[in-house]
């Protein structure tokens, strides 16, 4: 079966898996999907999370029994593509929150964009 937004699956498995206080949750393994991850493993919102070869197990984090991610939606959809150069690039609650951006240089963070001086695609929010 084929799937029209895997990125919006992998954010609804990972919300629905903190509300549940589940410990490790599974997803569909794509190279995407792993670059998310990986951003939300240096970021601190998620211990880490092992590929196979269909599928990852992800570990969810939890800070004195409350998720470590309280928000996280898509922001660009399959339908709606939302790009942004980055002078236009806002802040997430104020600096507190993470915008995650396909970029020419990779998925990265709002902030290492900033940095790196370069727009992209806007992923999703974290908070």
């Amino acid at each position: 079966m084929s799937m029209s937004d895997p990125i919006a699956d992998l954010l609804t498995r990972i919300r629905n898996g903190q509300r549940a206080h589940l410990a490790v949750i599974k997803s569909q393994n794509s190279r995407m999907n792993r670059n998310l991850l990986d951003v939300l493993k240096r970021e601190g919102f998620i211990r880490g999370y092992n590929a196979a070869e269909r599928s990852i197990d992800i570990e969810l984090k939890y800070s004195e029994n409350q998720p470590a991610i309280r928000t996280i939606q898509r922001v660009s959809t399959p339908g709606r593509r939302v790009y942004s150069s980055v002078q236009d690039l806002g802040r997430v609650h104020n600096g507190l929150g993470i915008t995650i951006l396909s970029t020419p240089k990779g998925v990265m963070t709002d902030h290492d964009a900033r940095r790196e001086n370069v727009g992209g695609e806007l992923l999703c929010e974290v908070f």
